[in-house]
């Protein structure tokens, strides 16, 4: 598939609007707590009959030091003692939604997330991954995509070895900017030389992928500034790379209070920054996968993308579409069967569940047959730039022109105005519309119809 990617100002400037990245659809602010842990055991249930395989997420929400851009769900501590009444907790849920779960079902994608997951001892590393063993059927031959987030910061070469050694594949690291006058205005302080170190190490232990993150639009960032920071990460050639834009709600996530909102670039030059980085990323033969990430031809990510099958969840985009994620810890997300579900945020609350011998699920959201058929033309459209009425109507049993007649009328404005071809077999992006896809998806969430929801999230661009 063409993969061009086209940063038209003048679109921009137009569609630059606020809307959700659709890591799932209905997106998480549309959960509620009506749904909890008996509907999720009667989701679980139905899961089991389909069969099939399982993908696990594990949070570990632990930081040594905050990051003023974060917006994750995390504790921010310098005791390392603190993590041990929570995995212990940890260890119960797992065995109490394995009950839920038939053994005969292989894990094929596991992901430890953050937080900093490595925050934690190597022993309870190991111990936290003996109990997931022991609990479900992870893979054996290294064939499963086993990931890990990770910061450089907390993670030497004996910590890069345990996590090979415990079965982990795929990193993740993260990087944001090396420019040290951006470091210190967002409170991360990360030398050049301890994150090739963790690389070489990476590479030493033979895994499978790294990926490395970027922000742009943080404090002090020019384009010259943050090519140098890409230049010298493709220069290391990771296999993926995710280019975040930072979105700036202060109002919403406290640690971003303490950035200098005079410092931030302006709206033109993240525009510029991203171009930049788009264009860098094209020569030196990255693939534009969608929304912010990029990935070597030869990547699993882009090869899913050829073959039709890449998908989003709430880790991003992944190659397996056909896993319920069962999530674990403080706050995690999962979907099972049409059903998401979310834990506890609340660490004591979660921690008062475990104990009790309950789920901490506390709010979530069965999804109707219109929720279902959206959700699969979103996935589409974000994951592979194309939507193919025919198949949609074989697969629903709808008359997509019917169906979405309303939709039609507001997609042909944008493809009056070069962001999309549309014809009676359906839809397809060009490149002008790919860095607003997150727009033309907009068109198909009815739960935004007609409201200012969209205002909630963060910008587009």
């Amino acid at each position: 598939m063409d993969t061009t990617l086209t940063l038209a100002p003048a679109l921009i400037a137009k569609y630059d609007q606020s809307g959700p990245r659709y890591t799932s659809y209905p997106t998480a602010d549309r959960f509620h707590a009506g749904f909890g842990e008996e509907e999720y055991r009667q989701a679980a249930a139905r899961s089991n009959a389909a069969g099939g395989p399982l993908s696990l997420y594990f949070h570990i929400p632990f930081c040594n030091t905050v990051c003023y851009y974060c917006a994750c769900n995390k504790v921010v501590t310098k005791d390392r003692s603190r993590a041990a009444p929570y995995l212990a907790r940890l260890h119960k849920e797992i065995a109490l939604q394995a009950e839920l779960f038939d053994r005969g079902r292989v894990v094929d994608q596991l992901h430890w997330g953050g937080g900093t997951p490595t925050f934690i001892s190597h022993d309870e590393m190991a111990g936290l991954m003996q109990v997931t063993r022991e609990h479900f059927t992870l893979r054996d031959d290294d064939s499963g995509e086993y990931s890990i987030e990770i910061d450089p910061r907390e993670a030497g070469a004996d910590t890069i070895a345990h996590l090979r050694w415990l079965g982990f594949n795929r990193i993740s690291l993260g990087v944001q900017d090396f420019d040290p006058k951006v470091q210190r205005a967002v409170n991360r302080i990360q030398g050049v030389d301890e994150t090739l170190a963790v690389i070489d190490a990476i590479r030493a232990n033979e895994f499978h992928s790294l990926s490395m993150d970027l922000i742009y639009g943080l404090p002090h960032q020019t384009v010259a500034s943050f090519a140098a920071t890409l230049e010298r990460v493709i220069d290391l050639q990771p296999d993926r790379l995710s280019v975040f834009n930072y979105a700036h709600l202060p109002e919403r996530f406290k640690p971003q209070r303490r950035i200098n909102e005079a410092d931030l670039p302006s709206a033109a030059e993240k525009l510029d920054i991203l171009k930049m980085s788009a264009d860098k990323l094209a020569a030196a033969g990255y693939v534009y996968i969608g929304m912010d990430h990029f990935a070597r031809p030869d990547d699993s990510l882009a090869i899913a993308q050829r073959e039709g099958h890449l998908y989003r969840n709430f880790q991003g985009y992944a190659t397996h579409a056909d896993c319920d994620l069962v999530a674990m810890g403080v706050t995690a997300i999962g979907r099972v069967d049409d059903t998401y579900s979310q834990n506890s945020r609340d660490m004591d609350e979660y921690l008062a569940a475990i104990d009790a011998g309950k789920l901490p699920v506390v709010r979530g959201l069965q999804l109707t047959q219109d929720d279902c058929i959206r959700r699969a033309v979103i996935t589409q459209l974000i994951c592979h730039f194309a939507l193919y009425f025919g198949a949609v109507d074989r697969a629903w049993g709808i008359r997509s022109q019917d169906y979405f007649a309303d939709e039609l009328v507001e997609l042909r404005a944008m493809a009056d105005d070069g962001l999309l071809t549309l014809d009676e077999q359906g839809i397809r992006v060009l490149p002008a519309g790919r860095p607003l896809i997150r727009n033309i998806c907009k068109v198909f969430d009815a739960w935004l119809h007609g409201s200012q929801d969209a205002t909630r999230f963060s910008r587009v661009i």
